[in-house]
C-alpha cells in the first residue's frame, strides 16, 4: 500500500493545484490529425474536462487514442482544431512549456540514476533551487512509500516500485493534467490490480485531473469517471463506466463493451421509455439509447448480466406478467458450476450462443447442458439502437 492510505492530506496539499477555475481543466474542440500521406488517425476529436476528472480512453489498437494524448501532451502536432488547458491555448507550446506531465508504458526511467534522481531530474530541468528541490522530492518519495529505495537504481526493482517510481517523477512537478499511457500494461494481473486501487486512491488525493489510455475494458470502467471510446480516429460514445456498459449508443460500443447479444429488427412501436421491435424472434422490447421511429432499422442489445435463464415449464402467462415480451426459447448448450459461480451457455434459436453467468443459488441444480429453456429480460435492461 502507499504511505498512509493517503489519510494524511496535510503531506499533500502542497502537490494539489488550487486555482480559480477557468472554464475546464481541459478542453479538445475539433482536433484533428492527419499525417502526411493523408491517413486520419484523430477525427473531430471534441471533449470537456472538470477538474479532477479520470478520463479513460477506450478503444482497439489503432484507434487514435494514443495520438490524442500525445498531441495533448505536445509529442505529436495537431492538424486541426484546439486544445486548451485552463483556457488557455496550447497548441503551439512545446511539451517542455505544457502544464502536463506523461507516464509511458514502459516507464522511461534513467537505469543509471537512483529512485531519488529519476524523481527529481524534472525539477533540475526547471532549474529548482537544491534545498527546495529535495524537500519537494523526499515527500513525494514518502507519499509513494519510496524512501526505502531512494537511493536504488530502478533496474533492481519490481514492476510495481517502478511504476510508482514513474508516477512520482510525473507529480513532483505538480502538473496541472497527469497523462498516463498504458501505464500498467507491463505488470502481472495480480500487481495490476493493486496498482488500480492505488492509482485512484492518489488520484482522488491529489485532485488532479488524469487522462488514462487503456485497451483494457476492466481498467477503463474500474478507475475512470467517464470513458471516451474510440475507433478508427472517432469518438463513438463519451459516458460514465455504468451508463456506457448498460446504455451503448451504436453498434460498435455494444460490441466492443461488456458480453452483448445483438437481435436486428424494425421498431414496431417507439416509446420513450421502451421500444418494441419486431425480430426473428417475434416482438421484442428494450429501452430506445437514442430517437427511433416505426420503421426504423435497429438491434436490440442484450447484456448477458440482464438475462435470467428460467425453467421451460414455466406458464408462458407468468413469464408475460414477470417480462411482458421479453422471453427467447433457448437450449443450453454448456452449464458449468465454479465455486459459487454457474456458467452458461445457451443456443438461440438461430444459432447464436450467449454467455451468461449467475450464482448458485440461482441456477445451481436447476439445469444441465442439453435442457430446453427461456432466457427472459425486463425490457428496461436491453437497449434499443439504431443502425
Amino acid at each position: 500500500m502507499l504511505a498512509g492510505a493517503f489519510a494524511a492530506p496535510a503531506g499533500l496539499k502542497s502537490f494539489q493545484k488550487v486555482s480559480s477555475r477557468v472554464a475546464y481543466d481541459l478542453q479538445l474542440s475539433h482536433v484533428g490529425k492527419v499525417y502526411d500521406n493523408g491517413t486520419a488517425a484523430v477525427i473531430d476529436f471534441n471533449l470537456d474536462v472538470d477538474k479532477g476528472e479520470f478520463i479513460a480512453f477506450l478503444g482497439p489498437s489503432g484507434c487514435g487514442k494514443t495520438t490524442t494524448l500525445r498531441m495533448i501532451a505536445g509529442f505529436e502536432s495537431i492538424s486541426s482544431g484546439d486544445i486548451n488547458i485552463r483556457g488557455k491555448r496550447i497548441n503551439d507550446l512545446l511539451p517542455e512549456h505544457r502544464p502536463t506531465s506523461m507516464i509511458f508504458q514502459n516507464y522511461a526511467l534513467f537505469p543509471h540514476m537512483t529512485v531519488r534522481d529519476n524523481v527529481g531530474f524534472g525539477l533540475d530541468v526547471k532549474g529548482m533551487p537544491a534545498a527546495e528541490r529535495d524537500q519537494k522530492v523526499t515527500r513525494i518519495l514518502e507519499t509513494l512509500d519510496l524512501m526505502p529505495v531512494a537511493n536504488v537504481r530502478p533496474d533492481r526493482l519490481s514492476g510495481g516500485q517502478r511504476q510508482r517510481i514513474a508516477l512520482a517523477r510525473s507529480l513532483v512537478v505538480e502538473p496541472d493534467i497527469l497523462l498516463l499511457d498504458e501505464p500498467l500494461g507491463a505488470l502481472d494481473a495480480n500487481l495490476r490490480k493493486s496498482i488500480q486501487n492505488e492509482l485512484k486512491l492518489l488520484q482522488r488525493s491529489l485532485g488532479i485531473t488524469f487522462v488514462f489510455v487503456t485497451h483494457a475494458q476492466s481498467e477503463a470502467l474500474a478507475l475512470s469517471d467517464r470513458i471516451v471510446v474510440m475507433n478508427q480516429g472517432k469518438v463513438e460514445q463519451i459516458s460514465p463506466p455504468y451508463e456506457l456498459y448498460t446504455r451503448p449508443k451504436s453498434l460498435f460500443v455494444a460490441q466492443f463493451i461488456g458480453r452483448n447479444t445483438l437481435v436486428p429488427g424494425i421498431v414496431k412501436q417507439a416509446g420513450a421509455h421502451e421500444t418494441s421491435v419486431e425480430t426473428a424472434f417475434g416482438v421484442l422490447a428494450g429501452s430506445p439509447s437514442q430517437d427511433v421511429k416505426a420503421g426504423e432499422k435497429v438491434s436490440l442489445v442484450l447484456p448477458a448480466e440482464a438475462m435470467d435463464v428460467v425453467l421451460d415449464s414455466v406458464p408462458e402467462a407468468q413469464l408475460r406478467e414477470n417480462y411482458g415480451v421479453c422471453f427467447i426459447p433457448v437450449t443450453i448448450s454448456a452449464f458449468q458450476q465454479i465455486g459459487h459461480l454457474v456458467h452458461m451457455t445457451v443456443d438461440l434459436p438461430n444459432g447464436q450462443s450467449m454467455a451468461i453467468e449467475g450464482h448458485t443459488d440461482k441456477y445451481g441444480g436447476r439445469f444441465s447442458a442439453g435442457d430446453k429453456a427461456k432466457v427472459a429480460w425486463k425490457s428496461t435492461g436491453a437497449t434499443v439502437i439504431s443502425h
